[in-house]
């Protein structure tokens, strides 16, 4: 009966279920295409140069100020209705949608170009921290891995699928500002989409149960609710050891995304069974999905006899062998395996982070901790891509960076076999 009630099967009836992921797969179908247009713009486009220090500045831009509006997107989403979070981040979307949409056609870079991307990133931040707050109220405290492993994983292809579709249509015909300027406009669609979906929910149904307080905030409350949520979490030791996990993860994320894209940009552009180009590292990002979805599908089922922390353990002790055999030989169908591997070990971790930090965090919280943990995500991230744009050559080649790589996946392992016993 036990595995009943924690399976996929059991949670698809749900109508609340199916409706909060329905939401999911919008939005990151969105993203996905939003991500591939602007990929495309900053790295592909032939009317524009980059060179890698440009590109990880760019994120840095991008994301890095995620860590000022986090702090108010966790205290909010445990004051706020989160339904009403979820309807309005995806009208406001796409409304930056459009006006990104407009600078690309005009053909403006520099700080216009990335502060209407810097609001439209950090809108997203709340919708995955809404998301993932939600989704308890969606789904019984057994079903959280399968219900994480599903939602999480979903999204992940979802967003591979827009990247995809993106893709394929800048195949189509000439890529320039005008071609990117209509794919970032595309992922609007989506977004909408999203928010009709979530607004079928009634108000008070994705909670908060009992709203800590008034949503009007001065900078000291913000900053007392995320000292609060980051308390919360320490005092809890599996979440404190999950939020280190997860960051550990990102950081080796972050050195292999900026080398992959260097690779597939200056290094890998000759024809063959893996292209070069945009092409070649869309390929990489669908082995990814396929790592993600072959995660999802092993994760659950893994951790009813290992437990959460073991089978954590297990996954960054063969990520470390893995990805440097792998990377070494500097080949295109090597990197294509290599995003197989980082999509496998990443989903199938983040699946028991979160339901690690759900199931320890009292439901007033989980805004403010899943605001810890994102911005944890983004400033891991940016730091492994700055590193890593002053440490690769133009080519992507670097044995070094490969090697540190499987070092961090090696320590982290250690420690999380230590934490796990």
């Amino acid at each position: 009966m036990r595995r009943a009630e924690t399976s996929v099967r059991h949670l698809l009836p749900r109508w609340d279920f199916r409706r909060l992921l329905a939401t999911r797969l919008a939005a990151q179908f969105g993203d996905g295409v939003l991500q591939a247009a602007l990929a495309g713009t900053v790295l592909f486009n032939p009317q524009r140069a980059a060179d890698p220090l440009d590109v990880a500045l760019g994120f840095a831009v991008l994301l890095l100020p995620y860590s000022v509006v986090g702090p108010f997107a966790g205290v909010w989403l445990d004051r706020w209705s989160r339904r009403q979070v979820l309807v309005r981040a995806g009208l406001v979307r796409a409304a930056l949608v459009a006006g990104l949409a407009a600078l690309v056609w005009a053909g403006v870079a520099g700080a216009g170009f990335y502060v209407v991307g810097l609001a439209v990133f950090s809108v997203n931040r709340f919708v995955l921290s809404a998301l993932s707050a939600a989704l308890p109220h969606t789904a019984d405290e057994p079903s959280l891995v399968s219900a994480n492993a599903l939602s999480t994983t979903c999204g992940a292809v979802a967003t591979v699928g827009g990247g995809a579709v993106a893709v394929g249509l800048l195949q189509l015909g000439d890529a320039g500002d005008g071609a990117y300027a209509l794919l970032t406009l595309a992922a609007a669609v989506p977004y909408l989409v999203a928010a009709g979906v979530v607004s079928r929910f009634s108000r008070e149904h994705l909670g908060p149960d009992h709203p800590a307080g008034s949503p009007a905030l001065s900078l000291r409350e913000v900053a007392a609710g995320m000292v609060a949520g980051a308390q919360h979490a320490w005092e809890r030791p599996p979440a404190a050891a999950a939020l280190a996990v997860i960051t550990a993860h990102r950081l080796c994320f972050g050195l292999v995304t900026l080398m992959s894209m260097l690779l597939f940009r200056n290094t890998f552009t000759t024809g063959g069974l893996v292209p070069g180009g945009l092409a070649g590292l869309g390929l990489v990002v669908a082995a990814g999905a396929g790592g993600s979805l072959l995660a999802a599908a092993v994760t659950p089922a893994v951790v009813r006899r290992l437990g959460k922390a073991r089978w954590v353990s297990v996954l960054l002790a063969g990520a470390g062998p893995a990805l440097v055999a792998l990377s070494l030989p500097f080949l295109p169908v090597t990197a294509v395996l290599v995003g197989l591997v980082l999509g496998f070990v990443g989903q199938a971790v983040k699946i028991c982070v979160d339901t690690t930090l759900q199931e320890s965090m009292e439901d007033d919280f989980r805004g403010r901790v899943f605001s810890v943990y994102d911005t944890l995500v983004n400033v891991s991230y940016v730091t492994a891509l700055l590193a890593a744009a002053l440490l690769l050559p133009p080519s992507g080649i670097s044995v070094a960076l490969v090697v540190t790589v499987g070092a961090v996946y090696a320590v982290s392992a250690v420690a999380s076999l230590r934490i796990a016993r």
